[in-house]
This record gives structure tokens, sequence and C-alpha cells, in this order.
């Protein structure tokens, strides 16, 4: 979707824009071509550090298969849903900026990501899973022993 009041693709108010796209320039659109959804570098570290504990898991799988959202880790049987959130994208109390440039549609849309966020923990909770949330910004570490902790009291044996 365009940014409220941004000019249409026809119009030639962005001439060096692609086609088909909504980005401002050739450079931010590979920019934002560039951000990962999943495997992360934070997610990835703590992927490593759980599997090395010896529990296994699905990746950027769906908890539940009605509902159109993925969590990073997914632990079935104990019903354990990861997230490892983006400091920007999901709008951390500690490190978000508002974006300098078409600050209205960015804040927006970290606006709608933790709305969605707020919705997919409701829903899962409802349906009976456990859900745990971490900032990129935590120590990874500190993350895989939640995790682990977490899984193993689900389960109700010991790993």
């Amino acid at each position: 979707m365009p940014p409220a009041g941004s000019a249409r693709e026809d119009d030639g108010a962005w001439p060096d824009r692609p086609a088909g796209s909504w980005a401002s320039s050739p450079g931010r659109r590979r920019n934002m071509q560039a951000i990962r959804s999943r495997d992360t570098k934070p997610e990835f570290l703590i992927r490593r550090l759980v599997h090395a504990r010896g529990f296994r898991y699905r990746v950027c799988a769906r908890p539940l298969p009605g509902l159109r959202r993925t969590a990073d880790l997914v632990f079935r049987p104990a019903r354990v849903a990861v997230f490892i959130d983006g400091c920007y994208w999901h709008g951390c109390p500690e490190h978000y900026q508002a974006p300098k440039k078409n600050a209205g549609y960015w804040s927006e849309k970290v606006v709608r990501n933790v709305t969605r966020d707020r919705d997919t923990d409701q829903k899962l909770r409802a349906a009976g899973w456990l859900v745990l949330r971490f900032w990129e910004h935590e120590s990874s570490e500190e993350c895989a022993d939640r995790i682990a902790a977490t899984v193993v009291a689900r389960r109700g044996v010991e790993k």
C-alpha cells in the first residue's frame, strides 16, 4: 500500500522508482528487500543455542494451522511459540526510533505490527499455547535458557 497522500506510479511524481514498487527510489527498494523476515542473526544465535541444549523445534512455522502468522520457533508437543522481535519493526520501548523520512507511514506500520503481535499472543493463548517474546537486543544465552526451561516445564519431564 502506498503511504497516504503519496503519488501513484503513473503520475510521474517519482520517475526513478522501479515499476510496481512503492519505494521512493531504487536504492531504498534494494535496502528494503535486504531486510530479512526470518533467519536473522539474533534468531539464528538463539536457535543454535537451543538446539545445542538438545531441543528440537520447527522454524518459521504456524503454531495454529488456521492462523496465518508464523512463530520463529515452534515446540508443538509443549505448545510453546517463540518470537524474536526486531527493535525497529516491533516498537521496542528501549530502542525504537521513529524514522526521519515518511515518518507517518512507518510509524503506523510499526503500530500495526505491535497490534498484530498482541492479537497473535491472545489467539495463541486462547488455544492453549504459551507465547515467549524476546527482543533482538536480549542476551541469546539468557533467551535460550528461558526457552529450554519453559519447554521442559511444559513437557513435564527433564531434558
